[in-house]
């Protein structure tokens, strides 16, 4: 039974898993119970319903088992009032809107000012407790088609020191192209963003596929959240679409992803139109 049991599992859609896992079955796969049963608090330990072989980095444990992430850029009413570019801060939530993580920017004046959206800096995400979970790293990189060999890349690491995945632009003289890889670069999933970002009246979808581009797995949104909103301030509203099974490193490396997109697509006050 427990073999017909494992069979069956195996047998439910596209499993998370880095390439070069020995079994990723087992090894990355989360339980899918309902993820209103988790208790958002602080120093929340790993579930007991997990699969006794996963082993997730610390604080990852709460992306386990969800299957839509959102963040949500908050207002910063300084740089609105002065005209200046200050360091974005997000929330990180569930699909309840129960905060699980919060991102805050750490660069230096001079970068926001004369960078602008290519500034290097480090995000760094905390949880409830104040812990540091996620690190993502941001150099100073060119956006554009003509410098193919310099494009936008992060470095995800979960815990803070250890690598776990890199999110690499790749050229593309038509679409917005991204590569999520893990601590290797190996390719593990592709982004294709559509033609043009503006987001007039309306959502903007990143569509997450596999690395052949055939087959879409789940997207990232950056939601229309009015005229007011989208015009007069950078607060962004963005939707991680995945399956709940999917790899916590990759879900991790996803949000870093939202990130990059936010600085490259959105962070001026008038990206909406």
């Amino acid at each position: 039974m427990a073999s017909k049991d494992a069979h069956n599992q195996r047998s439910r859609g596209q499993p998370g898993f880095l390439p070069g896992a020995p079994d990723p079955d087992q090894s990355f796969r989360a339980s899918s119970s309902d993820p209103g049963n988790q208790v958002w608090q602080q120093g929340v330990p790993s579930p007991s319903n997990f699969l006794p072989a996963i082993s997730f980095p610390p604080g990852l444990e709460y992306l386990s088992q969800l299957d839509l992430i959102i963040i949500h850029q908050q207002v910063e009413l300084l740089g609105m009032i002065l005209g200046t570019e200050t360091s974005n801060k997000y929330e990180i939530k569930n699909s309840f809107g129960q905060r699980i993580y919060f991102a805050v920017e750490e660069s230096i004046c001079f970068n926001r000012t004369f960078c602008s959206t290519l500034r290097s800096c480090t995000l760094r995400i905390t949880d409830n407790s104040g812990r540091e979970v996620i690190t993502v790293n941001r150099p100073l990189r060119c956006n554009s088609c003509w410098c193919p060999c310099y494009l936008q890349e992060l470095e995800i690491e979960a815990p803070p020191g250890t690598i776990v995945g890199y999110v690499a632009q790749k050229w593309d003289p038509f679409l917005p192209k991204f590569t999520i890889q893990n601590a290797n670069k190996e390719d593990i999933l592709r982004i294709v963003g559509p033609c043009t970002t503006c987001g007039c009246f309306g959502d903007v979808d990143f569509e997450v596929k596999t690395i052949n581009e055939k087959l879409t797995i789940g997207k990232i949104s950056k939601y229309w959240s009015g005229f007011v909103n989208n015009v007069f301030t950078n607060a962004d509203n963005f939707g991680i679409h995945v399956p709940a099974d999917l790899d916590v490193r990759v879900k991790a490396a996803m949000i870093g992803a939202c990130f990059l997109f936010d600085f490259m697509f959105f962070e001026h006050s008038l990206a909406g139109l």
